[in-house]
């Protein structure tokens, strides 16, 4: 045990966590170097903003902040709805990593282990180290899940496995058959996280599989309004899966959780297709342009389906050198050395202009 500066005695696997260390905000950088412009390309954001009429219903929402909100039961029922579900298969939480704490909280024994590969969401990192279980990990192979190899790693105490698809911060994504094999060989008292934050922009692959299309009893599925929705503020997550993991996982949730804004601002979002489409298009094009130019000036560029590029720099002091650069032009990226990639930096896609003006700045760095 150690102490912290109260007295109290703080147990080693808390003394030794890291805490998330969320992106770099724009204005922090524009004070610091004294830029008249900077352009954030660091957290997986949605460039285009937030749907009006979502920011409309959260406006509408904020006149009923007297009140205690529903406990995210108008956002179940709507989602159900969406996809032909019962509400007792839905769950919605404080973003998807607040579902993700629940269940490691529900879930794990202190005997348990947790399983997933090196490098997974870091968000995911912290909640599961923070739990002080066993956390082991497998190499990815070629920047994905390594399946075969997590599947061999199963053993009589694992409890929890975490894939998440398409990955982060690789961007790669396993198919609906590599999965089901997977699958097989997973004991029915494992739990599967299945996260899919970034479905809304996987599914412009074609071999990208969408997961309400094959369900599988110790399964949940997570997906978010913080990416495609742009509602990373507001904090809205959603799960699906069996009755029976839902039912256990509402008792243990926050009971009001998602806020009252926070619930009107999703169902405002779900309300408009139009800003999903034009969400998902610019998402496309960029992607495409970031990864021809960063691979014509000579990156690694792993290829992505999410809102997202990661490069493979080969040298961790050459990545630091690198975003310390872009930073002193007013272009914010994300090291990836906290989640284990120190050679690597992941690239947001921005709106046109801001992708341009990103890759300007990198070629005077490269430059130079």
């Amino acid at each position: 045990m150690s102490t912290c500066t109260t007295g109290i005695l703080v147990p080693p696997h808390i003394s030794a966590l890291k805490a998330y260390e969320p992106g770099l905000g724009a204005e922090e950088i524009q004070q610091k170097y004294g830029l008249a412009r900077v352009v954030k390309m660091a957290s997986n954001e949605n460039p285009l903003g937030a749907s009006l009429n979502a920011i409309e219903r959260a406006q509408q929402a904020l006149l009923n902040l007297a009140r205690y909100p529903s406990g995210g039961l108008a956002l179940r029922s709507k989602l159900a709805e969406l996809f032909s579900l019962d509400v007792c298969n839905v769950i919605a939480g404080s973003g998807s990593e607040g579902i993700i704490s629940n269940v490691v909280r529900t879930f794990l024994n202190d005997d348990d282990e947790v399983l997933t590969t090196e490098a997974a969401f870091l968000g995911f990192q912290v909640l599961a180290r923070g739990r002080g279980v066993t956390y082991r990990t497998v190499p990815y192979r070629n920047w994905h899940y390594d399946l075969t190899a997590l599947a061999n790693a199963i053993n009589s105490k694992t409890k929890l496995i975490y894939l998440a698809n398409p990955n982060n911060p690789t961007g790669t994504f396993f198919t609906r058959q590599a999965f089901e094999q997977f699958h097989k060989r997973v004991p029915e008292r494992v739990l599967i996280i299945l996260d899919e934050a970034y479905y809304e922009f996987g599914v412009v692959e074609q071999s990208y599989p969408d997961s309400m299309h094959y369900r599988f009893d110790n399964v949940i599925t997570l997906r978010t309004f913080s990416k495609a929705y742009g509602l990373a503020a507001a904090r809205v997550g959603y799960g699906f899966g069996h009755e029976g993991l839902i039912s256990v996982l509402l008792k243990v949730k926050l009971p009001f959780e998602p806020s009252g804004p926070s619930e009107a601002a999703a169902l405002g979002a779900l309300e408009d297709r139009e800003f999903m489409i034009r969400t998902v298009a610019n998402n496309a094009k960029g992607l495409v342009y970031l990864t021809r130019n960063l691979r014509d000036l000579g990156f690694d560029v792993v290829p992505s389906a999410g809102n997202f590029v990661m490069v493979d720099l080969k040298d961790e002091n050459r990545a630091k050198s690198i975003f310390q650069n872009l930073l002193e032009r007013g272009v914010i990226v994300r090291p990836l050395a906290t989640t284990g990639l120190p050679n690597c930096l992941r690239i947001s896609v921005g709106t046109p202009e801001e992708n341009e003006y990103f890759l300007r700045s990198l070629k005077l760095v490269v430059e130079r």
